[in-house]
């Protein structure tokens, strides 16, 4: 057993955005730190590799920023998306946080574009990144290094040995080999365990064999099931998690963001028996994109169908794979192989209650329907002009909201209430404190960015004072 005692001050656990802001500022804070990611170096970063933008409160416009986006709407914008299952004190220690990220970030390599326009919508709220989430990660991970940051791939955190509120000692498998590490502090920055499919069918059940994981396969929740089963104070709904609609012939892991579909306000959603089950056009789609891989979870054989017609297309952007086609709607369920006079009947009673009005895909519009359960709320057109077009969809999960407790330093609590001394933790493994349900776009990195960097200080704070 090889053993690294007293090789650093600060061990990260996790190799993402969290991992890397934490490490990063705890190294400039003066700490030595070591990062163990868990993925080989080609696949490093974990969800972060996938992202493209963060949300950020901003009081006036900026270079890729338009307009303002201040505190109140901010907050008003996720109590309303979380149901008021968040904690507020820590919700807008996230949002004020996410004001000053910015020029952290550039500072460190981040390059930002124009936000896109279509279907999101979010020119005025979110920051993209320039070559996105990777492009992010390459920079971070060059920074850390000049800076002196030492950086272990391949290497799974498997156990931290916590004793009377503190780390006393972590074994980390490297290569087969158990090393021991005895940092002065540790951050835990690993995920969920939304690549853990036999913990997600604990609360699934078989359905869970029909999820698609969006990001990274290395996301098993291993720390985080070690740091339960020691008493730290859980936090989240363990059947809650980010799940959107992605294309069903995605691979089961690492499939990302170019398997997402946008284009559910724009079409009926049809379940295996070629029906309707909710209303596709309930609010703006950042506010409602993360709740329709639940609605799809919860339905026969966890598929869905996204169906529209040709004069949609512009509207949303596509999925790395082609739409299936057809002539006519009864030619589209047979390639799908749903039964044609039920689908035809669905298609003909949806465009029967649809109300003409003034569409618009920016805002709400007074395209609706009447007398139709579900109702379709806005943006409803008939789906009438050939080619017809499908997109068939699963649950995709991006990450679970179960995670640890932490308080306004990101240290861990103990069951109980009690800090522990030298345990602090950032991005998803804690996101549940702020998250309950429910999803922003753009606000997992921001949770990440805004709680790293609090972690990186604290933790060498700690570490060499």
């Amino acid at each position: 057993m090889a053993d690294l005692a007293q090789s650093c001050d600060v061990l990260v656990a996790g190799g993402g955005n969290a991992a890397l802001c934490a490490a990063i500022t705890a190294r400039e804070a003066g700490a030595t730190v070591l990062l163990a990611e868990y993925a080989p170096c080609d696949f490093r970063g974990g969800n972060s590799r996938h992202t493209r933008n963060f949300r950020v409160m901003h009081g006036a416009p900026t270079a890729t920023l338009t307009e303002a986006y201040g505190e109140d709407e901010y907050w008003d914008d996720l109590r309303r998306v979380t149901a008021g299952e968040t904690d507020e004190a820590l919700a807008r220690l996230t949002i004020r946080g996410s004001a000053a990220a910015m020029p952290w970030m550039e500072r460190h390599g981040a390059r930002f574009q124009p936000s896109l326009t279509g279907t999101l919508s979010l020119s005025r709220t979110n920051a993209f990144f320039l070559g996105g989430g990777k492009a992010l990660l390459n920079a971070y991970y060059r920074a850390a290094e000049r800076l002196g940051v030492s950086i272990l791939y391949g290497a799974e955190v498997r156990e931290l040995h916590l004793r009377d509120g503190a780390i006393e000692s972590v074994a980390v498998d490297i290569g087969g080999t158990t090393a021991t590490v005895r940092a002065k502090s540790v951050v835990v920055a690993s995920g969920g365990f939304q690549a853990n499919i036999d913990w997600l069918r604990q609360y699934w059940g078989p359905a869970a064999d029909n999820f698609l994981i969006r990001g990274t396969p290395y996301a098993t929740g291993r720390v985080l099931r070690n740091l339960l089963d020691q008493g730290v104070m859980p936090v989240g709904d363990p059947t809650q998690c980010h799940a959107v609609a992605i294309d069903a012939r995605a691979p089961k892991f690492d499939g990302g963001i170019v398997t997402r579909l946008d284009a559910v306000p724009f079409s009926i959603m049809v379940n295996r028996d070629g029906r309707r089950f909710y209303d596709e056009g309930e609010d703006l789609w950042p506010k409602r994109y993360a709740i329709w891989g639940r609605l799809i979870a919860q339905q026969p054989d966890q598929i869905a169908y996204a169906i529209t017609d040709a004069k949609a297309l512009t509207l949303f952007m596509p999925t790395m794979f082609r739409a299936i086609t057809a002539a006519s709607v009864g030619e589209l369920a047979g390639k799908l192989g749903l039964d044609a006079a039920v689908l035809a009947n669905t298609v003909r009673t949806y465009n029967a209650a649809v109300r003409p009005g003034a569409f618009n895909d920016k805002v709400f519009d007074d395209c609706r329907t009447e007398g139709l359960t579900p109702p379709k709320s806005h943006w409803a057109q008939p789906i009438d002009t050939p080619p017809y077009h499908a997109y068939p969809l699963r649950p995709g999960i991006t990450f679970t909201y179960l995670g640890v407790k932490v308080d306004d330093r990101a240290r861990v609590l103990m069951t109980g209430g009690r800090a522990t001394r030298n345990l602090f933790a950032a991005g998803e493994i804690m996101a549940g404190n702020v998250l309950g349900r429910g999803y922003l776009a753009g606000f997992g990195m921001t949770i990440g960015t805004v709680f790293g960097r609090i972690a990186g200080v604290e933790a060498a704070t700690h570490a060499c004072h």
